[in-house]
């Protein structure tokens, strides 16, 4: 064994990136939580022990790719040496082995379940009186949303006006500006305050709002939410329709990546109450079926 390897952690002089420290030190752990050698895990990572022994001392900025093999190795994932708070404790590791590989629908029931030991109450009892409409920009959440909450008599709240309210500015000023994480914050606060604003409403969500997992957690549990579908072509054709070109002009690939983008959100779309496709029909009959879907949802609750 090379008996050249870095010093431990906390050595004098030590100007190791904290990051690469803490990774280190998870492997460590890893390796000695599964009584392996160092030999061992170098041989099945396929990397030497001088290697391995600088990345668990902090000292070496191991590839994605090794990081891959010496998870493989310790037979865990990935996740577990990056530092997922979800690996850090032993009842952590418990709960991700007993979901892992379950349905939508199993780790739907268990997200319930869970809600309802650490402190859900059931429906929130105003919960259908909250419309809201999810899906990506084009979808017609609000040339249906409007016409809905008049229809209903409630007000209407387009959730991205509300972000800009808060900020001062134009949502992509808030990007450009402030970053992502700073819009996330903006709408979650626009979010809450409708919400709290209101018992009766139809909000039009922004379409990138899925994608705060906590902040869609609470809109699904304090809204009927209905996800407005609508093909990649109905969606360009309609922003476009709107004047806003800039997704076909800052890409000649626009359309694969708004693709991919419907594709990656699908999913969390898909756990809307009700789903509406608005590229299915003209707008008098999609109107109609979104109608007559709040409709039922309301005489459940009559």
């Amino acid at each position: 064994m090379d008996t050249s390897a870095p010093g431990p952690a906390g050595a004098p002089g030590d100007e190791r990136h904290p990051f690469l420290a803490a990774l280190g030190e998870r492997v460590r752990d890893g390796r000695a939580r599964r009584g392996l050698t160092r030999k061992a895990v170098a041989a099945a990572a396929g990397v030497s022990e001088r290697h391995l022994a600088n990345l668990e001392y902090g000292t070496g900025n191991a590839s994605i790719l090794v990081l891959q093999q010496v998870a493989s190795a310790l037979h865990c994932p990935l996740a577990e040496l990056i530092g997922d708070v979800t690996t850090g404790s032993p009842e952590w590791l418990s709960l991700r082995e007993l979901l892992s590989g379950r349905s939508e629908d199993d780790l739907r029931r268990a997200r319930l379940a869970l809600a309802d030991l650490f402190g859900g109450d059931g429906e929130d009892p105003l919960r259908r009186g909250r419309i809201a409409l999810v899906g990506l920009r084009g979808a017609g959440k609000s040339t249906l949303g409007r016409r809905l909450a008049a229809d209903l008599g409630v007000p209407f709240v387009e959730l991205s006006r509300e972000i800009e309210r808060l900020a001062g500015c134009s949502t992509s000023e808030v990007h450009a500006l402030y970053g992502a994480n700073a819009y996330r914050r903006y709408e979650r606060r626009a979010l809450d305050e409708t919400i709290a604003r209101h018992a009766e409403v139809v909000i039009a969500t922004p379409g990138g709002l899925v994608a705060d997992v906590a902040a869609y957690d609470l809109l699904l549990a304090r809204c009927y939410t209905v996800w407005l579908q609508a093909t990649p072509e109905d969606h360009m054709g309609r922003v476009a329709a709107q004047g806003d070109l800039r997704p076909m002009a800052a890409s000649r690939e626009a359309m694969d990546d708004l693709r991919r983008i419907l594709a990656g959100r699908a999913p969390f779309y898909s756990r809307a109450d009700a789903t509406v496709d608005t590229s299915a029909q003209p707008l008098e009959p999609t109107y109609a079926l979104l109608r007559e879907r709040i409709r039922l949802a309301r005489e459940v609750t009559a």
